[in-house]
């Protein structure tokens, strides 16, 4: 882990187009501004491990059986 000590207004570079700034820190917390191509996610750590447990879980899940979907569609293509 790099570990480095940044003022308001210093900032970081990751790659070449990523940038990490100090805006604000105020009563133990501190305001970062990110910078960074629209390709690239950005989330609270909270919430990427949240979406990667959702993840993880639908990919364990049995595909649902779609068979009375296609008597659905069967049907709707008769009425027409």
């Amino acid at each position: 882990m790099l570990i480095l000590a940044r003022k308001i207004g210093e900032a970081i570079t990751i790659a070449d187009d990523i940038v990490v700034k100090v805006l604000e820190i105020k009563n133990g917390q501190v305001k970062l501004g990110i910078d960074a191509p629209n390709s690239i996610a950005i989330h609270r750590n909270e919430v990427y491990e949240r979406i990667k447990e959702e993840n993880v879980r639908a990919a364990s899940e049995s595909p649902q059986d779609l068979s009375s979907l296609s008597d659905i569609l069967e049907n709707h293509k008769v009425k027409k």
